[in-house]
């Protein structure tokens, strides 16, 4: 492939990402959101990364696996537990990884 081509493909995956982005921002900028808007917007990214989290831990080999052998759908349960109770990042996320990795260690 040539030089140009892949810089020229760069250059549009750049704009396609940037330009989204930056209309809103310009858009909106300087403007005040309504309360509504504002407490709706607090949703996206929680809901964001369910879309996103809730497949791979249902589903890790493309089918609906809820048995014992789904060890991030039974580390995922004391992950989401301790992210409601602290409602901190750092401490779920240490405890997923614990359980996976206490999981790996004694079950292989």
């Amino acid at each position: 492939m040539e030089e140009s081509v892949i810089l020229l493909t760069i250059i549009g995956m750049a704009a396609v990402t940037y330009v989204p982005r930056l209309v809103p921002l310009l858009a909106l900028s300087g403007k005040k959101l309504p309360p509504a808007v504002t407490a709706w917007l607090r949703h996206v990214p929680p809901a964001v990364l369910a879309a996103m989290l809730l497949p791979l831990i249902l589903m890790p080999d493309g089918a609906l696996t809820l048995g014992f052998d789904n060890r991030f759908f039974w580390a995922a349960l004391p992950t989401f537990f301790a992210a409601v109770l602290s409602k901190s990042l750092f401490i779920p996320v240490m405890i997923g990884m614990l359980v996976v990795i206490v999981w790996r260690w004694v079950g292989g």
